[in-house]
């Protein structure tokens, strides 16, 4: 890979044997092994390692989760805020491997609409829940630094199963718990 990256390097008019270069090959290539190591994660195992059965059935929700991806399309980052709740049916998971799940699938190269896609399937699948809630907000470098040039867009992607699909109250009990500010 760093050969790869002193070649572009080169073909951008630059001298990859000037000073300040002479080790950006190698470092691109480690901060882009480190950016997509959600390839080398198998998130469906993240969960199955911590399901606890518990008769709690009230929305669970962890908010404002750090999100850090690549777009496939240009490799640059977006970055944004996670926000996700499920309604156990008898099994609840540990709270820090839902965050782990959004880091595995968005340490990959990415669009937000199937990393929102990814995410929610993954919760409903391993720990087969009433149902899922999945919202995602972003920046993406990709049109704030070049193409449209848009600095304050922000785009929102939303995915749901079961209860929150089916009932609209539930739908609007996240919604309104997500913009809440309880603490």
């Amino acid at each position: 890979m760093e050969e790869h990256y002193r070649s572009i390097i080169e073909q951008i008019g630059e001298n990859p044997e000037r000073e300040g270069l002479l080790k950006t090959p190698e470092r691109v290539a480690k901060a882009m092994k480190f950016l997509t190591h959600g390839y080398d994660i198998n998130p469906d195992e993240i969960i199955r390692q911590a399901i606890f059965h518990e008769d709690y059935s009230e929305m669970v929700i962890v908010k404002h989760i750090e999100v850090y991806s690549m777009c496939e399309h240009h490799m640059l980052p977006f970055f944004g805020k996670a926000h996700i709740a499920y309604i156990p049916d008898g099994k609840i998971v540990g709270l820090s491997k839902i965050p782990r799940v959004v880091d595995a699938y968005a340490r990959r190269l990415q669009v937000q609409e199937r990393l929102t896609l990814e995410i929610r399937d993954c919760i409903q699948r391993t720990l087969e829940p009433k149902g899922v809630a999945v919202v995602i907000e972003c920046c993406h470098m990709c049109m704030q630094m070049r193409g449209v040039q848009k600095q304050n867009s922000v785009t929102t992607t939303s995915a749901f199963t079961g209860l929150f699909l089916d009932n609209d109250a539930t739908r609007r009990e996240f919604v309104n718990l997500v913009q809440a500010k309880l603490y």
